[in-house]
């Protein structure tokens, strides 16, 4: 088939037009699926819609896509996609802050620390006022030390920590590790939940804050969701595509729009962010993003 220009009537064949799209874009996470399956859903609809058949196994070969930083499978929001060359782009737009809503209950603790797990513990709350959750989130604002939760993607001989958890090994909790919280803010309190508004850097888990939180508050907390709203320059309202938006054209249009939010040097290994003083931070799993490589969730 003839290839036709854009303003008149050539686009080519849609496989020829789906190989050719290069860049970095956002799609829209639903609550539920992991990163990784959203991502495979995500080529398999644009495969096929190219008319390309290929099995399972072979669809990272055809088609280069990576996903810019694991999203919970309980969380939904930003998930930016790199497809092309793109994936080179995603281990520096990982860098900048990402900013998150989440919802946290009093008085119950889970094993996960968020609403998928098993309750371990539950305290009196009624004593915890909305000023003392306010100025405990001072505590917690800036260069910050963190331990990460059991339940995440940290490896320990290869694994991740959450498939040894699963399997009922014992899992020593990793050591504290420096974070940065940009900005800390609680948007509402009906007790037992609490609403905030979260801007932080790279490596950074909403759930041990949320967790940290009950302890300094001398009760217990729990994530009951998590939304989040921005990842680098891609904003949920302005870049993330819904599932019904998945098509060739449809992302084609996007990475045109997205393409003043890209910096201009990709080659360079760390790019400045939004914030003085800080260049960009790689996520864990960067050698595959690099590579466009699928990340298990």
């Amino acid at each position: 088939m003839a290839a036709r220009e854009a303003g008149g009537a050539v686009l080519g064949t849609a496989a020829e037009r789906l190989f050719s799209l290069s860049g970095l874009f956002a799609v829209y996470k639903p609550k539920g699926p992991t990163s990784a399956g959203v991502l495979n859903l995500l080529k398999e609809r644009l495969l096929a819609e190219a008319g390309v058949q290929t099995n399972e196994n072979k669809r990272n070969q055809v088609l280069k896509i990576g996903h810019g930083g694991t999203l919970d499978s309980a969380a939904a929001g930003v998930l930016v996609v790199g497809i092309g060359k793109g994936t080179k782009l995603l281990r520096t737009m990982l860098a900048g802050s990402k900013k998150y809503t989440a919802i946290g209950m009093l008085g119950k603790a889970t094993d996960t620390l968020d609403a998928t797990g098993k309750v371990t513990e539950e305290k009196p709350y009624d004593q915890v006022t909305k000023g003392d959750l306010e100025n405990v989130l001072q505590k917690f604002t800036g260069h910050i030390m963190q331990v990460p939760p059991l339940y995440s993607a940290l490896k320990k001989d290869g694994e991740r920590l959450s498939t040894l958890m699963k399997r009922g090994e014992a899992v020593e909790a990793k050591p504290a590790r420096p974070v940065r919280v940009y900005s800390l803010s609680l948007q509402q309190f009906q007790p037992p939940l609490f609403t905030l508004d979260v801007e932080c850097g790279g490596g950074f888990y909403v759930r041990s804050l949320v967790s940290d939180i009950g302890k300094e508050l001398s009760t217990c907390a729990t994530m009951q969701e998590l939304t989040r709203t921005k990842q680098g320059p891609f904003t949920l309202e302005e870049h993330a595509l819904h599932e019904d938006k998945w098509t060739i054209d449809e992302i084609a249009r996007s990475l045109e729009h997205c393409t003043a939010l890209l910096p201009r040097e990709p080659s360079r290994k760390k790019l400045k962010t939004e914030h003085p003083g800080e260049t960009a931070v790689i996520c864990e799993d960067s050698d595959k993003l690099g590579q466009g490589k699928r990340l298990n969730d």
